[in-house]
């Protein structure tokens, strides 16, 4: 009935092995889209939070230059 004399072992080691080959997959694609763009896709750096604060009138133009040229240091 299952011919390699393994049973029903057999049959789940393929399942297994199936199930490691396409999640390496997934993975693998995961892993390119996320890298590119040099990996900064969806990150903020300071100085765009900064701007975001002083547009909505959380700080005043001021403390914006202030802040903006110790970052730029």
């Amino acid at each position: 009935m299952w011919d390699g004399g393994y049973g029903m072992f057999g049959g789940l080691m393929m399942i297994l092995f199936w199930g490691v080959v396409i999640a390496l997959i997934v993975f693998a694609v995961k892993w390119f889209t996320d890298n590119q763009g040099g990996g900064n896709r969806g990150k903020r750096d300071a100085v765009d939070i900064l701007r975001e604060r002083f547009a909505s009138g959380e700080i005043d133009e001021e403390e914006f230059d202030r802040r903006r040229k110790a970052l730029e240091k």
